[in-house]
């Protein structure tokens, strides 16, 4: 009779064990654990050499191209009805979806995990550590970006309908003036590194994570440094702007705002969080 007890028990337990195990597996991570995995990803990127860096900088300043081609192509082809936008900033994921599942360096992703790392251990060494990852991704993706745009528009890889699309395009990004451009690059900033933060953990929807919400920074006209160097770059190869102009209404503002979006309403933000938790 004790033995039947005492199998009942450890049958007992082991189903409690079992049971445990799938609510585990079952729950969402905590803020704290993607918190930890995101300051991991950025100590690596800290670690890697700069001439690695700039390849990957390069390449994905030359993926984001796609982005603006995609678009473009869908403007082309779709009928001109008031749906046409919602469809064809589907188009502005294209860009995205290569350089994030690629693992390509871009500048935005990184006024997230980077600045983990320095906000915990708050020391010069890291801070002079991610101004060199900024200075090298920020310089490679724009130089990626501007090569594709003079490739777009002084090639014949586009009929020419479709490069007016590009310059299109790249004259509806710099319509804004300075200060809302600023205004804009913060919450495209804000919702791409909001984008990084849930990546670790999406699994299988991590490809319907880019495209959303990449899709909204699309569709709502924020500001992206490096999607919309592209198409101000393609206003500038063609003469449609001055490079100083792209520079100063496009360029600096968005950069700006990214940086302040990415860093503060992300980074800061999730690191007092966990800090706060802790305390």
């Amino acid at each position: 009779m004790q033995e039947e007890d005492e199998k009942t028990k450890q049958q007992e337990i082991k189903q409690e064990r079992a049971e445990q195990r799938e609510v585990n597996e079952r729950k969402a991570p905590t803020g704290k654990v993607l918190y930890r995995t995101t300051m991991q990803e950025g100590e690596m990127e800290l670690r890697r050499p700069t001439v690695a860096l700039f390849w990957s900088g390069l390449a994905a300043g030359l993926s984001m191209g796609f982005s603006m081609i995609g678009e473009g192509l869908l403007n082309h082809y779709l009928p001109d009805a008031p749906w046409r936008p919602l469809v064809a900033k589907f188009g502005y994921s294209f860009g995205f979806l290569i350089v994030i599942l690629a693992r390509q360096q871009l500048f935005t992703e990184n006024t997230l995990t980077p600045i983990l790392p320095l906000l915990a251990k708050k020391d010069v060494d890291t801070l002079l550590n991610v101004l060199r990852l900024w200075g090298v991704v920020l310089v490679s993706n724009l130089l990626g970006a501007l090569v594709l745009a003079l490739v777009a528009m002084h090639s014949t890889a586009f009929d020419e309908e479709v490069k007016t699309e590009f310059v299109r395009m790249g004259e509806k990004a710099m319509a804004f003036g300075f200060g809302t451009t600023l205004l804009r690059g913060i919450f495209a900033g804000w919702v791409i590194a909001l984008m990084v933060w849930l990546l670790p953990f999406a699994e299988s929807a991590r490809v319907w994570v880019i495209i959303l919400m990449t899709y909204l920074v699309g569709l709502a006209h924020f500001s992206h440094i490096i999607a919309g160097s592209v198409e101000v770059f393609s206003v500038a190869a063609v003469g449609g702007a001055g490079w100083g102009q792209v520079l100063g209404d496009f360029v600096l503002p968005a950069l700006l705002g990214n940086i302040i979006g990415g860093v503060t309403l992300v980074a800061v933000l999730s690191h007092v969080q966990v800090m706060a938790g802790e305390e």
